[in-house]
């Protein structure tokens, strides 16, 4: 497909040459050779620029110099400059890819999992965020709350709906309040180990043994701000599920009320 001047200065461009370079590139290729008043005419760029691209141009095997009075110059054949910009792309492509390849292994060696953890700041988002993981639940929920203020009737309803579902449901509290919610729903209510009863109100969850979240209420009381990490699908996140659920099972303590 044919392009014009103006597109061909492009093109030279993306293979490395600036814009005055292309332009006396062009200017020599159309007139087999000329001094720099000649160039600079057709070229369409200030006089004294043509120097200084010609000489660039020579360094890179694309121009020929004759030193005489004036200098004249001459634009290596077609094929041959079309052969130094390829071979110059190519190594350019290689060195960028190169570096690539190096950094991914860095940062991110094949077979290292991300970690990701990610915090969460307000009641709202965090009852969203259980909400959430809770639905996406597909064989297991366990669920501890430290006061009936952060059952919110969606994430009563999204737990239920899930026992109904046929997934093991466990809801863990130390406040009588939150097992009253779950009276004849089916779902295993649990009083928590009196030695891990938290000074600090919060709510944790573990789906499917790889989400976790936990919260902590920042004013220590039912009506303080709500502050949460949670993860899932990563190595951290099923770690951390097989704890707290060692935590809260019968074994260690914990009195089933339900």
């Amino acid at each position: 497909m044919a392009i014009d001047r103006q597109e061909a200065v492009e093109a030279l461009e993306r293979l490395g040459l600036s814009n005055y370079e292309a332009k006396v590139f062009i200017a020599l290729q159309t007139l087999g050779d000329g001094t720099a008043r000649e160039v600079y005419r057709l070229a369409e760029i200030p006089r004294s620029q043509v120097y200084g691209a010609a000489e660039s141009l020579e360094e890179q095997g694309l121009v020929e110099i004759q030193q005489s009075s004036p200098m004249r110059y001459r634009p290596v054949s077609i094929e041959e400059a079309r052969t130094i910009l390829h071979e110059r792309f190519e190594q350019e492509r290689d060195r960028a890819f190169d570096y690539l390849e190096t950094a991914q292994e860095r940062f991110d060696p094949e077979g290292e999992q991300r970690e990701d953890v990610w915090s969460l700041q307000g009641r709202e988002h965090v009852d969203a965020r259980v909400e959430q993981l809770v639905g996406d639940a597909e064989a297991t929920v366990l669920f501890g709350a430290s006061d009936v203020t952060l059952v919110p009737d969606p994430i009563r309803d999204a737990l239920v709906e899930k026992r109904r579902g046929g997934l093991s449901v466990q809801v863990i509290s130390e406040s009588p309040e939150v097992h009253e919610l779950f009276e004849g729903r089916e779902i295993g209510t649990y009083y928590p180990p009196e030695q891990d009863q938290s000074r600090h109100g919060g709510r944790l969850l573990v789906a499917d043994g790889d989400a976790v979240l936990l919260s902590v209420l920042t004013e220590g009381d039912s009506g303080g701000q709500e502050a949460a990490i949670w993860s899932e699908g990563t190595g951290l996140a099923t770690v951390l599920a097989t704890i707290l659920a060692s935590l809260f099972d019968e074994s260690s303590g914990a009195v089933r009320s339900s």
